[in-house]
């Protein structure tokens, strides 16, 4: 069973990951996962802490000589402005006099239910790991997971779809190129006049104090056949891809395949006629996104995430505070004014990693050989139905 846990906080020493379930022998390349923290710490519109940090993952166990050993994999990120933050956020002794505690909670963020739940007096026990900045995790775990797809032919994609009141309307090309023309974009879209309209509402918003959200899609090619079950609600590889999308913060909705328009379509618009050519199974279209019933069809895993605004405003809305309980402003803190192209980074590492979990489910083995067996025995045994 592949998983893995994190710890760390936004303005702690360090953010933490183990992975545990990897198989042995699979050859791990460190910038791969250093150039994908890099890419989630782009895009138009982010705030300061991106100037501060430089993301690099050390990994502390679990692989020699460039391949993992099959034993859990320990990897960790300093946070650079911690040394900015060592008194105020010190493991040991007292808080120091310099410390003032966040009583006014802000819409839209953890803040409040979280000092509820937990009990809290000063909020930044809650924001700290509630902290978008604890998504680079995230982005490490799934890095490892896209490499584990790579080795067996699979890829995945992300590109951002809407941002503000802007909408792409248009897709030339195949996935590939689609993302190819998206990665040189600085808010991840392929239409180069839609980046410049989005780019014209992002300044719009921060010269307002506000911010934007959008909505991002993730393209998985070349997965199998058979990813996911049908035969228990929590297999359903749907579902699954849904909660992992959900787990990002500040992440409201997602889509697979068309979505929602599927519910204001008529089922004969809607569903993918099946033909068979070529020794193969065919599909002239793919509303589903790759995925009947739970299980992947053959056929591109298409899923998309909404966005929210980032909660953290400039010009910060109604609250109260805690302590008094009389009517103030939301306390600021640094953040982005849109964080929408760098969620998608994180949303191709989410998807990766769940990805990931069926295929060694499907195929897993103690060693990278052993499942290449599995696979190579699975493809030719399909391919003779």
């Amino acid at each position: 069973m592949l998983r893995y846990l994190t710890a760390g906080e936004s303005h702690g020493p360090a953010l933490t990951a183990i992975i545990e379930g990897l198989p042995s022998n699979l050859p791990l390349d460190l910038e791969f996962i250093n150039h994908q923290l890099w890419r989630r710490q782009q895009g138009y519109g982010r705030g300061g802490r991106m100037k501060i940090e430089s993301d690099r993952v050390e990994i502390l166990s679990g692989v020699r000589f460039d391949k993992t050993m099959g034993t859990p994999v320990a990897m960790t990120i300093q946070n650079k402005d911690w040394r900015n933050w060592s008194e105020k956020m010190a493991i040991t002794g007292q808080a120091p006099s310099s410390v003032v505690e966040i009583t006014k909670p802000r819409p839209g963020h953890a803040d409040l239910a979280g000092a509820l739940k937990y009990n809290q007096e000063d909020i930044r026990n809650v924001l700290e790991r509630a902290s978008a900045r604890n998504t680079a995790t995230m982005v490490a775990v799934g890095s490892v997971a896209r490499l584990l797809l790579r080795h067996f032919g699979i890829e995945v994609y992300g590109h951002v779809v809407e941002l503000g009141s802007v909408r792409v309307e248009k897709f030339e090309g195949t996935i590939a190129e689609i993302a190819e023309r998206a990665e040189r974009s600085e808010v991840r879209v392929a239409d180069p006049e839609v980046e410049k309209r989005i780019i014209e509402q992002i300044d719009a918003a921060k010269a307002a104090g506000d911010t934007l959200g959008g909505v991002f899609e993730i393209i998985v090619t070349g997965a199998p056949i058979g990813l996911g079950s049908y035969s228990h609600p929590d297999r359903k590889l749907d579902g699954r891809l849904a909660q992992a999308l959900m787990s990002i913060q500040a992440i409201k909705g997602v889509e697979i395949g068309i979505g929602f328009d599927a519910a204001r379509t008529p089922g004969s618009h809607v569903h993918d006629e099946i033909g068979y050519s070529q020794g193969a199974y065919q599909r002239r279209t793919n509303h589903a996104g790759g995925l009947e019933g739970g299980v992947t069809n053959g056929q591109p895993v298409v899923v998309r995430a909404a966005m929210k605004p980032i909660p953290t405003l400039y010009k910060p809305l109604e609250s109260v505070d805690m302590r008094t309980k009389e009517p103030y402003r939301a306390t600021i803190e640094r953040s982005d004014v849109c964080a929408v192209p760098a969620a998608a980074v994180v949303g191709e590492a989410m998807v990766a990693w769940t990805i990931g979990q069926s295929f060694l489910e499907k195929f897993g083995g103690d060693s990278i050989e052993e499942i290449e067996r599995n696979y190579k025995s699975y493809l030719q045994a399909i391919g003779e139905r």
